[in-house]
């Protein structure tokens, strides 16, 4: 998996994509600013950087900018904007950026773009000003984020067949409580095995929110860290 910074002032967005990034396997490191992402970045190479635009102190487009002069533009920057245009899209291209995504994000656009922008393998330098700009997700196809759509996935993530068995064996002659935990237990595990131990996908298949989910397992006594998938 890869290791991806994100940059954005706002909390609630660092801490949202953090979480579904982390639940897919990837390694994330946070910053909240331009000096923050500097830092990260010399001391570190990011397989990936998902950068907000508009940032207090120094915004997204000039450290963009920055890091394409220096030469330091060597992995894909997906550009993310609350209030972004087609003109800012163009812009953010034109100086590096791989891709744009207008907030709010929805989870679809998110793992599509991200897993779209890792199998793209060679360093892009930043291209000259005037030229064509690649490919970018259009703002205006943007969907607004909602609790329940953190469950959505693309079509084409299907979850691949584990060899697992899907029957199991229940002793009935115990009480119903007892009963139904167990069988509960053995269906999350089922699933948890299934799906690589990602909660965004198990909250898909079951219809759970991911919050309702985590106590339900915790209840159960399910162990989570044995089929969270590798880094």
């Amino acid at each position: 998996m890869a290791t991806i910074l994100v940059v954005d002032d706002e909390l609630g967005i660092r801490a949202l994509l953090s979480e579904i990034l982390s639940d897919e396997g990837h390694t994330i490191e946070l910053a909240e600013n331009a000096a923050q992402a500097r830092a990260v970045r010399e001391r570190m190479r990011p397989d990936l950087v998902l950068l907000d635009i508009w940032m207090p102190d120094v915004d997204g487009i000039t450290l963009l900018k920055e890091w394409g002069g220096a030469g330091m533009l060597t992995m894909p920057v997906i550009m993310m904007s609350g209030h972004g245009t087609i003109d800012t899209a163009v812009e953010a291209t034109k100086f590096g950026a791989i891709a744009f995504l207008e907030k709010p994000i929805t989870l679809q656009k998110l793992l599509r773009a991200v897993e779209q922008s890792l199998v793209k393998t060679a360093p892009r330098p930043a291209p000259p000003v005037g030229q064509q700009p690649v490919s970018y997700v259009r703002p205006e196809t943007a969907v607004q984020y909602s609790a329940p759509s953190m469950g959505m996935l693309p079509q084409s993530v299907q979850p691949v067949s584990m060899g697992l068995a899907s029957e199991q064996s229940f002793e009935l002659d115990r009480p119903l409580r007892e009963a139904r935990d167990a069988f509960e237990k053995s269906y999350f595990e089922f699933h948890l095995a299934k799906e690589n131990g990602s909660m965004t996908r198990v909250a898909e298949k079951t219809g759970l929110e991911r919050t309702h989910l985590y106590r339900k397992l915790k209840q159960l006594g399910v162990d989570l860290s044995r089929n969270k998938r590798g880094t």
